[in-house]
């Protein structure tokens, strides 16, 4: 049995993967079997594991589509089959695009909301009160990981075979790609407001990993943050309890060991920016010593001056 786990475009499996099998002189569906069935996984969720998680599954035939159930039903709890692997390569690529595109919209609420002096989060947490037809979605200082920033253009990609253009997803990527570009407008306001210029000023960047509580670095906007701030003329620094050595990257590129988050280090700062919310910081601890916070993750809810939102 051939199973595809990957996100990816529908049709991969039967234009891609079925025709590299049976050009070896087997039959798919009869002398071996072809199933896509997407990873599911919440990194740092304690609440979800792989054999709880409900898994959808398509056979590129009948019997493919048997032959997954019974491999899978002997670990996962609930399976959830569907008629053919594009259905199932589909389901994948929506649940991310649903992420993305909420995302996207409330990062676009957020900038808005700023700009009419509204608390963005109150505006959150009253409107999930609502117990129906609402799904909480916070702002922050871009996407990152390995599936919600890319796996939305596979889709793109595809429905132009079909003279479709995808509008919602473009347009939400946009949003999202624009946000630290943001954040860094943020900081560059709070450190006008007490006249000082990036270049030259001391920021410390709070979490550089893509996620809280968690190591991967992968689309991280942390590390766009960084740069920026690199190419700008900033003393840069970093603090992440999950990353103690900026790792080689494919694009990125840093000499940078974590720093200590203490009261002597973050009164040495001029601004210090929350990218990545680990709930190892201790928050009062930070807002007693920083003389400026930006902060992209709403790690603080109750104003003070010199706590700026971003």
């Amino acid at each position: 049995m051939v199973v595809l786990e990957s996100t990816t475009y529908p049709g991969t499996t039967k234009e891609e993967v079925v025709p590299r099998i049976e050009r070896g002189g087997l039959k798919v569906g009869k002398e071996i079997f072809a199933v896509y069935s997407p990873e599911r996984e919440d990194p740092a969720n304690p609440d979800f594991t792989t054999s709880t998680i409900p898994k959808v599954l398509g056979g590129h035939t009948p019997a493919c589509l048997e032959a997954g159930i019974a491999l899978y039903r002997h670990a996962i709890g609930t399976l959830v089959p569907v008629r053919s692997t594009q259905t199932a390569e589909m389901t994948k690529l929506l649940e991310n695009i649903h992420r993305a595109v909420n995302i996207g919209l409330i990062n676009e609420m957020k900038v808005v909301a700023d700009r009419m002096c509204i608390d963005i989060y109150e505006v959150i947490d009253a409107a999930k009160t609502k117990p129906f037809g609402f799904t909480a979605y916070y702002p922050g200082p871009g996407l990152g990981g390995h599936c919600i920033p890319i796996d939305p253009y596979y889709l793109t990609w595809k429905a132009k075979e079909f003279g479709l253009h995808t509008r919602f997803i473009e347009l939400a990527g946009e949003v999202n790609r624009a946000m630290p570009d943001y954040v860094f407008s943020k900081l560059v306001f709070g450190l006008n407001r007490d006249s000082r210029s990036v270049k030259g000023s001391k920021v410390m960047v709070l979490g550089i990993s893509y996620k809280k509580n968690v190591d991967d670095m992968r689309e991280s906007p942390s590390v766009e943050l960084m740069e920026m701030l690199r190419d700008h003329g900033a003393v840069l620094s970093y603090a992440d309890p999950h990353v103690p050595s900026f790792p080689q990257m494919r694009h990125h590129s840093f000499d940078l060991d974590a720093t200590l988050v203490s009261p002597d280090s973050l009164a040495a700062q001029d601004a210090v920016i929350v990218a990545t919310d680990h709930d190892a910081f201790d928050y009062v601890q930070i807002k007693a010593h920083a003389k400026l916070i930006i902060d992209a993750r709403g790690a603080y809810r109750e104003p003070a001056d010199h706590i700026i939102r971003a």
